[in-house]
């Protein structure tokens, strides 16, 4: 913004640039930047207490799939809680 920012100074220099997804995916994206070029990592850490609160909903999500492995990830995890 203001006189003394070109397009070509947030191409070259300053970090943003103008660059958009092509065949119509800049409906949906933002511009290209250097997170477009980078792996994301997440992490979880889950209490004692904060999977006895969120098995109700993994048992019949999972369930509900027909992922017995994954309810039954939560079921045994809750009885050795026991």
């Amino acid at each position: 913004m203001g006189n003394y920012t070109p397009e070509s100074a947030g191409d070259y220099a300053s970090g943003t640039n103008h660059t958009l997804p092509t065949n119509g995916y800049a409906k949906q994206y933002s511009g290209v930047n250097l997170d477009s070029f980078m792996k994301s990592m997440t992490f979880q850490k889950i209490s004692q207490k904060g999977i006895k609160t969120i098995d109700p909903a993994i048992e019949l999500m999972a369930e509900a799939e027909g992922l017995e492995a994954h309810k039954n990830a939560v079921t045994l995890r809750l009885k050795s809680l026991e």
